[in-house]
């Protein structure tokens, strides 16, 4: 979110999408701060098979890289989180999932 969005009312959708199944993953929240994204990031850990690696593509938003959520992910071997650039969103498949589901 840029400096000059306002979310009027609207509410947050954290997903995740399983390229390999096609499985989608989400919860909405009122807000993204680190609760709310280590909330996700645990829905996640109990939906996804243990014996499976996890790769998160997500943006440089702060909330992703709270000294919590670093803990956290210390903690959780199996998770690796990938940055994208800024701007840069079409980077990420559920982005373009959403804008395929928009645009259609």
């Amino acid at each position: 979110m840029t400096h000059d969005d306002k979310r009027n009312g609207t509410t947050t959708l954290l997903a995740a999408l399983n390229k390999a199944t096609g499985e989608f993953y989400g919860l909405c929240q009122e807000c993204h701060r680190h609760q709310e994204w280590l909330k996700f990031l645990r829905l996640i850990e109990e939906a996804v098979d243990a014996d499976k690696q996890v790769h998160i593509i997500c943006d440089n938003y702060a909330t992703h890289k709270h000294p919590r959520i670093q803990r956290w992910l210390q903690k959780h071997k199996r998770f690796h989180v990938h940055f994208t650039p800024t701007s840069a969103s079409w980077l990420n498949m559920i982005e373009r999932f959403f804008r395929d589901l928009t645009d259609k």
